[in-house]
């Protein structure tokens, strides 16, 4: 894919043909800034892990502290399995596959992809998992 320049106003239009090369340096573009600030920000999670390291003599602020950092833990986990979702919509960019549903072949949408860039699938086929996904809990 060849590199091009963004106006700095630009926004993806239905007006124009999807998937273009703009569109896709648009979606390319904005997921690599997602991935920056996610990546920056698990960094700074576990700097803040590693200084506020079990210190606490008192077994109430020792049992806060234990909270918070599980759930600093669950956060940058979060984070870790988003990046590799970032890497993957980036990939798709680079192979031409990116904007179209995984399932149908059919167009995401620019409003979707505006949305959630990492997505793989249109909003029917989203429905249709999230259907089966209700009914099998519901079978348990």
């Amino acid at each position: 894919m060849t590199m091009i320049k963004l106006p700095p106003d630009y926004k993806p239009s239905a007006d124009e043909e999807y998937m273009n090369e703009m569109q896709l340096e648009y979606f390319r573009q904005k997921l690599l800034e997602w991935r920056d600030e996610l990546v920056a920000a698990s960094e700074n999670t576990l700097q803040n892990l590693k200084e506020n390291s079990l210190q606490e003599t008192d077994l109430n602020d020792r049992a806060s502290s234990e909270t918070d950092q599980f759930l600093d833990l669950r956060t940058r986990d979060r984070m870790r399995k988003l990046i590799k979702k970032i890497e993957a919509a980036l990939k798709r960019i680079e192979d031409g596959t990116y904007g179209y549903c995984e399932e149908t072949g059919e167009p995401i949408g620019l409003g979707r992809l505006e949305a959630r860039p990492v997505t793989t699938l249109c909003i029917e086929a989203q429905e249709r998992h999230e259907r089966k996904e209700k009914t099998q809990a519901d079978d348990k």
